[in-house]
């Protein structure tokens, strides 16, 4: 066999070439295309097609989450404008349990989509509180406003990442 046999080229660049093959259909692949998983390379197809499998959320999950975390979210919102500072200790706990009730009312189905619609609902959910302080900011001057959005945006914030951390099950280790 020649050598001009043996070289190969990636199927998605035809200019490139490889001897780099997917370990799951066999598709030659060049170092830009190829996905390092723990056990080889693969192909982008196949990783995607293999991601789909763990999406498993269904459409009325998405509203639902949405609305329950927007409702759960406000009523966290409304308690930290009475906190303060404590509100620091409180968001996180709150976006934790937003996150569990979600969880629990889409029957543990998983979804990217559907953990951003949880986080965009409690992040609507604690934005409730500040926008009357922004208006009396804005159209008053009132400077004392910047007191009263404060705490409010510490919660939607810190509430948002909490949820959308729990949901998605990213976990920081040391």
């Amino acid at each position: 066999m020649s050598e001009a046999a043996a070289i190969t080229y990636c199927a998605n660049h035809p200019d490139r070439e490889t001897s780099l093959r997917c370990n799951r259909c066999g598709k030659f692949i060049c170092a830009k295309c190829a996905v390092r998983t723990p056990t080889g390379y693969r192909c982008q197809e196949c990783v995607r097609g293999q991601q789909k499998g763990f999406e498993t959320a269904k459409t009325a999950d998405y509203f639902a989450a949405f609305i329950l975390a927007a409702i759960l979210s406000a009523i966290g919102g409304f308690i930290a404008t009475w906190l303060g500072f404590f509100t620091i200790l409180v968001a996180p706990a709150a976006g934790s349990l937003i996150a569990e009730a979600v969880r629990s009312v889409t029957g543990k189905r998983r979804s990217p989509s559907l953990f951003l619609s949880a986080a965009a609902g409690v992040a609507l959910g604690g934005a409730i509180f500040v926008l009357q302080p922004l208006y009396l900011l804005l159209v008053f001057r009132d400077p004392s406003a910047l007191y009263m959005i404060l705490w409010p945006a510490v919660y939607a914030g810190l509430a948002t990442s909490t949820a959308y951390y729990r949901l998605s099950g990213i976990q920081f280790r040391r």
